[in-house]
């Protein structure tokens, strides 16, 4: 085993401070998700972007689009891009730019935290509020101040330690079901983080610590399919809304359009996207929005040493195109207006 050391929380923020205007849009993208849980805040939340983010040149292009065009339609739908750094993985491959940012295996984590903070400060410059996956625990201590949501995976949603850790976060924070299928674990993690604990964890200056966590009243459910199939029709997402009720939340059901609810199959995503979308017209419906994964480019691409990459194209889930995620988002603001 080997060892090195990073920069710690604190010796890296101070490096890389938030600026007024993206503190702004951090706390923007936070209340309107917030708001809209709670009923206060009627406009349908669309988290898009890249799957995950290898290349932060391409990241910082499809952000600018998105900014264009989520001023364009933010009287109807607040969006969110996905930054996604960490990968979790059903056996092997790449872990993600944090864990890998020079796409080689080398490893270099310092770079990682370093790359991601970087881009985390560029997107919320822009004006657009950033989500992503908190894969490994200590990742928030370098990131979650400049994150407007957070998806627990499917993997993780019934670890305690990740629950204990949605517990302390002062952002909305999104529990998915099982890769099962199952809705159960993900409402019991959202009832499990919704309560104040007391956990190991690290410090900003990088050393351990005891932390209580007051509980998180943002905590929600994403359902993103399973092995018994997809979950995004009306009797699931009505099933959860009641599973979780008595908790106080108006809307806690945000659809994943990609995984087991299109079958990995980014061209069925748009079908999804609309399915939810006329969920959301009922009145009184729980949905509180939707997911896609949308790159540049549509499809994705192996990673493999030496050979070069194309430009805007994921290197890990197939991603919807920039063309056709675009004229969706377009097509859901008129039919909400």
């Amino acid at each position: 085993m080997d060892t090195s050391e990073l920069p710690s929380p604190a010796a890296l923020r101070a490096r890389l401070p938030s600026s007024p205007s993206a503190t702004a849009t951090v706390e923007r993208g936070r209340r309107a998700v917030r708001d809209a849980l709670h009923g206060k805040d009627p406009r349908f939340v669309a988290i898009v972007g890249p799957c995950s983010i290898h290349d932060p040149e391409a990241a910082l292009d499809y952000a600018r689009r998105l900014a264009a065009l989520a001023g364009e339609v933010s009287d109807v739908l607040t969006v969110i891009m996905r930054t996604y750094f960490e990968k979790p993985r059903t056996a092997l491959g790449w872990k993600g730019l944090i864990n890998d940012p020079k796409l080689d295996g080398s490893g270099d984590l310092a770079l990682g935290v370093t790359r991601a903070r970087e881009i985390l400060l560029a997107v919320n410059e822009l004006g657009v509020p950033c989500a992503t996956e908190l894969l490994d625990p200590i990742v928030r201590h370098y990131t979650a101040d400049l994150l407007s949501w957070v998806a627990i995976g499917a993997r993780t949603s019934e670890s305690q330690i990740h629950r204990e850790m949605a517990s302390g976060l002062p952002l909305p924070v999104g529990f998915k079901n099982p890769t099962s299928g199952e809705i159960d674990p993900a409402a019991d993690a959202v009832l499990a983080a919704r309560s104040p604990h007391r956990h190991l964890g690290v410090s900003a200056s990088g050393g351990f610590a005891r932390i209580e966590t007051p509980g998180n009243p943002d905590a929600h459910v994403v359902l993103r399919g399973g092995a018994r199939g997809p979950n995004f029709g009306p009797a699931e997402v009505t099933r959860t809304a009641l599973r979780l009720g008595g908790l106080g939340l108006t809307r806690p059901v945000l659809v994943d359009c990609s995984h087991a609810n299109s079958g990995k199959d980014p061209e069925r995503q748009p079908e999804v996207f609309r399915a939810v979308l006329a969920q959301f017209q009922v009145p009184e419906s729980p949905v509180l929005g939707a997911m896609l994964e949308s790159h540049l480019e549509t499809g994705r691409q192996e990673l493999r040493a030496g050979e070069p990459l194309r430009y805007g194209l994921s290197v890990s889930d197939a991603c919807l195109g920039w063309r056709d995620t675009e004229a969706l988002l377009r097509e859901a603001a008129e039919r909400l207006r």
